[in-house]
């Protein structure tokens, strides 16, 4: 258990949160979600002691053993992963090291034989015996070959660091597990494997990630931080928003009569204990669900924005058509005799394990790139609009004001329309006047956004949108591309919008590509009965 009392933080003057009061329990998790900027990475650090609260204190019992997942890839470069791994106990690693050196002594002294077997009889109460076994199947579950263990950190790749020093995170069953974005830069087996393991982990769990599937199939409560206070409620992502904007709706509509509240409420509870959840926690977390008060919801602040394409024109039959596109970057081919046919009404989502391919792709079809082999044609009725993974050469040279940047691509240059569009991406008041060049990576982003929905293009091209964003803005990215009318391809790491807004799923390969009509957890089946092996989001 966790019990945080009273609890608040402050930066150069400025409140993150206060009067925060909480506790963790053992056989829960909990998904710790709030705005950028909003303090989710400074609050675990808190809760971790790296950190001292500028009021209030965060206690734990003694004997508990706490596990931090590692953001220093490079710390361990001199060790191999087997003990990188096995560091996850710091204790048993230390006393493998001193019992290693006291029998390595070549005047091994009775004091030296005293002190062996103290530290043998603390190895064995630690299952020393089985740390190797234990190492290795952490190892192999993340999708890594067990001869990796005896090679040096310093010789893997970026990935396959994450992968280790999130084994080493969950080694030696540590009774307190907190991670921040564990799932970044796993592949789709590694975050099955990893949801897998915390649904049967015993200890208390805290998690911060903008994954909402992640979120949803692990977690047993919500821990919202918002506007100064931080509050937790029982339940998913999913059950957690859902409820907020329910409660939202609700509160904007208080001519209704009270008991009409409370029973469209009692009722969403009921639907939503019903709903089966792939996590095994599911049982328990209905139970959390079923004791549930009306008072206990969220009533969240926090603001959405609006994301929505409008269409000028309807797209013909013809959208697109792509012939044997090859491209070779940086003396590696990413494209190979890439073929495939656009039809009306296809959202297709792009997956591979190489980024740089889907990219590359993205922009020989915008014209940024020329093949090296291949052509491709649009459709005479299409209109592009297209949101590029690097966005930097629309803002670090340019001084203008938001206001003024964005009616560079409007139609409508009034200062009125301009500022009610860009009010609902969340720009009021003087923020429109602030200069693009200056803007955060997620303030950036929304202008990008703003940019396209000016175009009311038929076709949309989107390159990883949700990178910089956080969870409220990814949620509407999501309803956006879902309730868009035309023709979508694009890439992101978000689990849910490949789910929710693609209804085809196209992975770029060494030759060629997969392609397959249907949903990204259907193509996933497919694929492993096709193909096998693992896939990068």
């Amino acid at each position: 258990m966790i019990t945080v009392s009273n609890v608040s933080v402050s930066f150069g003057g400025q409140l993150l949160f206060k009067d925060v009061e909480l506790k963790f329990t053992s056989g829960n998790c909990y998904g710790v979600i709030g705005a950028n900027g909003a303090g989710k990475s400074t609050f675990l650090k808190v809760l971790c002691g790296e950190l001292e609260p500028t009021k209030g204190t965060v206690s734990k019992p003694e004997e508990l053993r706490m596990s931090v997942l590692r953001q220093d890839h490079y710390a361990f470069d001199e060790y191999t992963v087997q003990d990188t791994v096995i560091m996850g106990n710091r204790r048993l690693y230390d006393i493998i090291q001193e019992k290693d050196a006291l029998y390595a002594k070549e005047d091994f002294s009775d004091e030296d034989g005293e002190r062996a077997s103290v530290l043998e009889g603390e190895f064995a109460e630690l299952n020393g015996w089985e740390a190797e076994s234990d190492a290795s199947k952490l190892i192999q579950g993340l999708g890594l070959p067990e001869e990796i263990l005896y090679q040096k950190m310093e010789s893997l790749t970026g990935n396959e660091k994450v992968k280790v020093l999130l084994a080493q995170c969950l080694f030696g069953n540590p009774d307190i597990i907190l991670m921040d974005e564990p799932t970044n830069h796993l592949d789709v087996d590694a975050i099955a494997w990893l949801e897998d393991f915390l649904a049967d982990y015993f200890g208390t769990v805290i998690v911060v990630s903008h994954d909402r599937h992640f979120l949803n199939n692990v977690c047993t409560h919500i821990v919202d931080i918002d506007y100064g206070k931080i509050k937790m409620y029982v339940g998913n992502y999913e059950f957690w928003y859902e409820s907020s904007q329910l409660i939202q709706r609700m509160i904007k509509q208080q001519n209704k009569r009270a008991e009409e509240k409370i029973k469209e409420l009692q009722n969403f509870i009921a639907r939503f204990s019903a709903n089966k959840s792939k996590s095994k926690q599911a049982t328990s977390r209905r139970k959390l669900i079923d004791k549930l008060t009306v008072e206990e919801l969220p009533a969240s602040s926090r603001k959405y924005p609006y994301i929505g394409f409008d269409v000028e024109r309807e797209v013909g039959k013809d959208i697109l058509q792509v012939s044997g596109l090859s491209k070779t970057v940086d003396g590696v081919k990413v494209l190979n005799d890439v073929s495939f046919t656009v039809n009306r009404g296809d959202k297709i989502a792009f997956v591979g394990a190489n980024e740089i391919a889907v990219t590359t792709l993205f922009r020989i079809l915008t014209e940024e790139l020329q093949p090296d082999e291949g052509s491709f044609k649009w459709g005479s009725t299409t209109s592009v609009s297209y949101f590029p993974n690097d966005n930097s050469a629309f803002f670090n040279d340019c001084t203008l004001s938001i206001i003024d940047w964005m009616r560079q691509y409007s139609k409508d240059e009034t200062e009125s329309y301009l500022r009610g569009f860009l009010g609902r991406m969340l720009f009021s008041g003087d923020d429109v006047f602030k200069p693009v060049n200056v803007l955060s990576g997620g303030e950036k982003v929304r202008c990008m956004f703003s940019r396209m929905m000016l175009f009311q293009s038929n076709v949309l091209i989107l390159d990883r949108p949700t990178n910089h964003l956080d969870l409220e803005s990814i949620t509407a990215v999501n309803n956006g591309l879902s309730e868009f009318k035309g023709n979508i391809l694009f890439a992101t790491h978000d689990h849910e919008i490949l789910e929710t807004a693609a209804n085809r799923i196209i992975e770029i390969t060494e030759n060629g590509c997969l392609d397959r009509q249907g949903s990204y957890d259907e193509f996933i089946e497919w694929r492993k009965d096709k193909v096998g092996g693992s896939l990068m989001l």
